[in-house]
Parts: structure tokens; C-alpha cells; sequence
């Protein structure tokens, strides 16, 4: 029986794969980071009845802020996510990101961060005095965001192992986790901002009057959606070719194409896009896909390329390109849903009405698409599937959040969760970035390998248990998601945050 390209292609097909032992093996680890969706949630009232009420007459004055415990904990969870699985991810191959179709804890981390963005904005912007002030400082976000992004994540820095700094601006990575948060959250906040005038004080009675009343934000998704769609099935991938330096030597590979609509690595639109836009030196230059059976015999896990790899396992591809971040605006569209769902519905039953059907009908239609190989779920790609199921999965577990802390009042158990919420931007470029662990790896003793980060590691944790898997799990856990949870305590005590 002949073999399904596509599945040759991932490394899953009927070929015969020759034995381990014929190839030679060296030592390679992949790490792939995901920013935070840090948007401060204010509620223009002094009560939480006045903020999920309907109507509201009062003049418009500075009142105090109160913060959404929901939100917060959600948001401290997309960041514990995100440590565990960029750092622990390499030791559990299971929990890292999905070396292509298919979706692991890891590939839950950016949607999340959307989603919350999302329904931060809906608050925050509840109500706007002036369209001009709130466009300023929507501009003034978004920028920031972009300047963190590129600092963090364009090479510049090279924390937390290598303490050497310095990109090469003709190698430089544009894109990334902060960068793919600034345009959804830039889109997302702007249509809010524009239609404020056009958002109604009571709904009209129907379970769909949510939708009707904010139509010009689902308009804004769907035409994300539509762009999405027609470019990833129509627009004509022809080959392409990469430059690969081996001890210094440059090694020239081509990658055939010439064709429309493929959703394998080697030839699909989203990454077509992004080495015509960006340049091919410009992507990320690890990509996941290298886990896959057709790039290495050690799938799914890291490890040297086969023999016979094709040659695009050795190409670039950014995981947070520009389609694919156009793709995202629809998860960012979901969120401010949810937000919109927490202002007009009084009642915790209404509430959870609405977004647990949502939630349910989201994964149900993801799950459809995926099954029926229509459109796989697939966070390199964003696809459509990947979008429904991720934000079905977030907004499952907003509502479980809601249930447990506003509900039934059980917030003590998800304090630090909080904490490290309300200060996420401080933790993302801290912990998951490795800034800190790049500070105290600075200070060593005789040689850089010896530094009190590697020492905790190696004598704390893993010669403790005799296992360096075990091992880096729980120093994750540990020494760095217990860490930032206690600091972060410690500066919500102080009333300190970083805020953009």
C-alpha cells in the first residue's frame, strides 16, 4: 500500500525505517519559549456588582481599581505553564511542544495568554472617556510589548547559560511570544475602542444578543479567519532554499515545493509568507519539527538528524510568524467575549451558561476538524482547529477558576497563583526568560560552569533523587515557580508591579 505523503512527510508513514543502530548519534537539545498577555484589568466601579450590572448612569469619575481574582489566577497559571514546560520540557518530551499535528501542555501556553488578553480588555475598557487618550495609550502598549519582544527574544540576549550579549542584526529574530501579544492585543483593543459607541448599556433579551451586540468585534475575527483561510489554501508555495553553517562552512540545502494548500512543514503557506516578509535569516532557527520520526530516530524527543532526513528538517521556521498571528487575533476575539459574558450577566448561572456552552461547542468543532483530518490541530500553523480547541480548553478552565474562587469562595489555595498574576510581566521576563538565572550565573567560581544555579541543580535536586528528569522537574517547580510565587507575594504585600 503506498503511504499517505503527508504522514511520510511527519515521519509517520508505512516506509521501513532502517535500524538506530546505522547512524551515528550526537547530543542535541531543543528549547522552544513562549509573554503575557499582562493587561490590568480596571473595572470603572467601586463595587463588583456595578461591574457586571447593566446598566450604569453614574457620572464617569476615578474610582478605585478593583482587580478580577479570576483573571489574575489564570493569568499566574498560563505563566506556571509556561516555565514548567520551557524548562522542563526538554527532560519530558511529552509536555514540550508538539513537534507538528496535535496538541501537548506546552501548545496551550500562547492561546491562553490571548484569551486572557482578551477578557482583560473587555474590562479594562469598559468604559473609554476619550477615544483619542485610549488609542494613545493602546499605541504606547503595544509598543512597549514590541520593544520587550525583541530585546527578549531576538537574540539579543542569551540568557540564562551564556552571558555573552549582542545580536547580529542581519540574523535577528522579529518575531516572537510578545510580539505575536502586541498585534492581537493592538487589533482586539482598537476595534473595542472604536465601537464604544455602539455598545449597548442592556442586552436585548436572547442567549444570542451577546453576539449581535458586539457583531463589529466577531466581524474583526472573522475577517482575521477569512484572510487566514484563504491564504493558507490558496496562495502558491515554489521552493526554497537555506544556508547552513557546519564548522564555519556553509552548506546550501533546497527545499521542493510548487504546490498550494500543503499543512506539512516543508511547504506550507504560514512559513512561505514569513521568509518572503521577513527574510529567511530572520526566522527561528530551531523549530520543533526537528523532533519529528522523518528528522531523527530519538522522535519525541531531541536528538541528531537521520541519515536520510529530508532537508527542510534542517531549515528555519517561525512558530510565531506573521499569518499565523493573524490567525491568532480569533483567540484574542474569543477572550474579549468571555469579558464582555462577566459585564452584562449579573448571575453566576448566566455567567457559566454562556461559557461553558461556548467552551464545549469550541473543543467539539476543534476535536470534528481534527478527526476528520479537515483541519488538524496544529500550533505551528494556528490553525483553525488549534484556535477553537484552545480557546474551548481556556475558557472550560476560566469557568472552573470562576466556580472554585468566586463561587464557592476558595481562594485561598489559589493565592500564589494570584500573585504571581498580578505581576506576570515581572515572572515571564525573570523566570521564563532567565534573566535572574542569568544574574546569578554571573558570579562564578574558577570557571562559568560553576555557579550557584548549577550547583543548587545538580546537589539539591539531582543527586538527591539519582535522576536529572526528576531532578529538573522539581528544581522547576521549586526553585523557580515556588520562588516567584513567594516573591511575588512579597511584592503584592508591598503594593509593587510591573506594569506596561
Amino acid at each position: 500500500m503506498e503511504a499517505d505523503p503527508r504522514r511520510v512527510e511527519e515521519g509517520l508513514g508505512h516506509k521501513p525505517v532502517p535500524s538506530k543502530e546505522e547512524y551515528e548519534h550526537e547530543a542535541k537539545n531543543a528549547d522552544d519559549a513562549d509573554q503575557i498577555g499582562h493587561e490590568k484589568e480596571e473595572t470603572s466601579g467601586a463595587s463588583h456588582e456595578k461591574l457586571v450590572g447593566g446598566r450604569d448612569d453614574q457620572p464617569l469619575a476615578k474610582p478605585k481599581t478593583k482587580r478580577v481574582a479570576t483573571l489574575d489566577a489564570f493569568r499566574g497559571l498560563t505563566i506556571v505553564l509556561m516555565v514548567l514546560v520551557d524548562d522542563a520540557g526538554g527532560a519530558y518530551s511529552r509536555i514540550d511542544h508538539s513537534p507538528w499535528n496535535g496538541c501537548t501542555l506546552a501548545d496551550f501556553v500562547m492561546p491562553f495568554f490571548l484569551f486572557i488578553v482578551g477578557v482583560a480588555i473587555a474590562l479594562a475598557l469598559k468604559k473609554i472617556p476619550k477615544v483619542k487618550f485610549a488609542v494613545r495609550r493602546i499605541i504606547l502598549r503595544t509598543l512597549k510589548l514590541l520593544f520587550w519582544g525583541i530585546l527578549l527574544q531576538g537574540g539579543y540576549s542569551h540568557a540564562p547559560d551564556d552571558l555573552s550579549y549582542g545580536v547580529d542584526m542581519k540574523q535577528i529574530r522579529w518575531c516572537g511570544i510578545l510580539q505575536r501579544i502586541a498585534l492581537v492585543y493592538m487589533i482586539v483593543a482598537l476595534i473595542e475602542t472604536f465601537t464604544t459607541k455602539l455598545r449597548p448599556t442592556v442586552l436585548a433579551p436572547g442567549h444570542l444578543s451577546i453576539f449581535t451586540a458586539y457583531r463589529w468585534q466577531w466581524i474583526g475575527g472573522f475577517v482575521a479567519f477569512l484572510i487566514y483561510m484563504v491564504t493558507t489554501y490558496t496562495l502558491y508555495v515554489p521552493d526554497w532554499s537555506f544556508v547552513v553553517y557546519h564548522h564555519d562552512r556553509p552548506e546550501k540545502y533546497t527545499v521542493k515545493c510548487g504546490m498550494r494548500g500543503h499543512l506539512g512543514p516543508a511547504c506550507n503557506a504560514v512559513g512561505y509568507v514569513d521568509r518572503q516578509v521577513w527574510g529567511i535569516n530572520h526566522l527561528y532557527s530551531d523549530p520543533v519539527w526537528t523532533r519529528l520520526k522523518a528528522c531523527t530516530f530519538s522522535s519525541p524527543n531531541s536528538g541528531p538528524f537521520r541519515k536520510d532526513a529530508p532537508s527542510w528538517c534542517r531549515g528555519p521556521f517561525e512558530p510565531e510568524g506573521l499569518l499565523s498571528s493573524i490567525s491568532a487575533i480569533l483567540s484574542g476575539t474569543i477572550g474579549i467575549h468571555y469579558g464582555h459574558v462577566l459585564i452584562h450577566f449579573k448571575g453566576h448561572s448566566e455567567r457559566l451558561k454562556q461559557w461553558v456552552s461556548m467552551g464545549l461547542a469550541l473543543l467539539i468543532l476543534a476535536i470534528i476538524l481534527h478527526f476528520t483530518d479537515a483541519i488538524p490541530i496544529n500550533k505551528q500553523l494556528y490553525s483553525f482547529s488549534y484556535v477553537c480547541f484552545t480557546a474551548g480548553a481556556a475558557g472550560i478552565v476560566f469557568s472552573g477558576f470562576y466556580i472554585l474562587i468566586d463561587v464557592w469562595g476558595l481562594r485561598t489555595p489559589f493565592l500564589f497563583l494570584e500573585w504571581i498574576g498580578m505581576n506576570a510581566m515581572l515572572v515571564f521576563v525573570m523566570a521564563a526568560q532567565g534573566i535572574f538565572a542569568a544574574f546569578i550565573n554571573g558570579w562564578y567560581y574558577k570557571n562559568p560552569d560553576n555557579t550557584l544555579v548549577n550547583w543548587i541543580q545538580e546537589h539539591v535536586f539531582n543527586d538527591v533523587w539519582k535522576s536529572e528528569r526528576v531532578g529538573t522537574l522539581l528544581y522547576v517547580i521549586f526553585a523557580e515557580i515556588t520562588f516567584w510565587a513567594v516573591v511575588a507575594g512579597i511584592l503584592h504585600k508591598l503594593g509593587i508591579y510591573w506594569k506596561l
